[in-house]
């Protein structure tokens, strides 16, 4: 890996001013960012990344380049939550393994928006079909999570797979990225130019301070991880590497470009911790949030964004 890479990625003002969320937590500081403000920037990036990935797509042509990948993304949210199911129960109860099965196959939006920030910053470019992609991938793994607990857990499970089906494709997220893409699709150039002071100029801006929330929020929760023992960190860290550094190889099947196959990456080695959460609430209560919660946003999430993206880049440049 090119520490010069890595050194880009750290030094990321976004990037430090997660850092600077975690000081804050560790020096018992009463730094906060508001939690209506948080959800509102929260939907700000999700819709500008969305119409802006509309307007990538309407402009590019979706040739079987694009459909492979939006299948191995697909495909990798079926089969990331089949095997780590299994391996958790190796661990773990029934309830706490589906959830986190659900939560590892499934994806972070604020990763796979970082990632981009991270691709705009190397000048490298990639198709508005991987925003299609990540939306695609939230719904499966939550399925997925929901059909092994019916299967294995005595009684079945409390919710009808309609139902959850349901609440993984209208969860607000979703949603709001799937609908920003689709009005960013049909829109002209001269209106999506009305608004692009809005969905691009301050991006960053809105990005670095959502990041200093995030390191707030992941001090926090850190405690949370350390009770379980070394179990939760080292399934955080291993199993992501691991999946994200096969989608970097495997993409290059499919396709040369390389800001596409470090986004697949990124989202195969992803952790949910907002779609899935809430999900796993209504329909499997029985699933500790005090583990799965932490787990991806206190553990996975900030390895990806500092060594995962450079890690899995220098797997796809090898």
């Amino acid at each position: 890996m090119s520490l010069d890479l890595l050194f880009d990625n750290l030094t990321n003002p976004a990037l430090l001013f997660f850092f600077l969320g975690l000081i804050a937590v560790q020096l018992k500081s009463d730094l906060a960012i508001p939690e209506t403000s948080s959800k509102f920037i929260s939907m700000y990036l999700l819709f500008s990344i969305g119409f802006k990935g509309g307007q990538e797509l309407s402009h590019s042509e979706v040739g079987p380049e694009a459909i492979a990948i939006i299948a191995l993304g697909i495909g990798s949210a079926i089969l990331i939550p089949t095997y780590t199911f299994f391996l958790l129960r190796k661990f773990l109860n029934i309830y706490d393994s589906s959830a986190l099965a659900a939560a590892y196959g499934s994806v972070s939006a604020v990763t796979f928006i970082t990632t981009v920030s991270f691709l705009e910053m190397e000048g490298m470019e990639f198709g508005g079909h991987m925003v299609a992609t990540m939306a695609m991938m939230e719904a499966p793994s939550i399925v997925m999570g929901m059909l092994f607990l019916s299967i294995f857990a005595k009684g079945g499970q409390s919710m009808s797979m309609k139902k959850v089906v349901h609440h993984s494709l209208t969860n607000g997220s979703v949603l709001l990225i799937l609908g920003s893409l689709i009005i960013g699709y049909v829109a002209s150039d001269s209106q999506a130019e009305g608004i692009a002071p809005f969905t691009t100029d301050i991006f960053k801006g809105f990005l670095a301070v959502f990041l200093l929330d995030m390191g707030i929020v992941s001090g926090k929760n850190l405690s949370s991880c350390w009770k379980n023992g070394p179990f939760p960190i080292a399934f955080g860290i291993l199993v992501p590497m691991v999946n994200g550094i096969a989608a970097a190889l495997l993409s290059g099947v499919f396709t040369d470009n390389v800001g596409d196959r470090l986004l697949i990456s990124v989202l195969a080695a992803s952790a949910s911790y907002i779609a899935v959460p809430a999900a796993m609430k209504l329909a499997n209560p029985k699933a500790s949030p005090g583990l799965y919660i932490p787990m991806a946003l206190a553990i996975t999430f900030p390895f990806n964004i500092t060594i995962g993206i450079p890690l899995y880049l220098f797997f796809i440049q090898l």
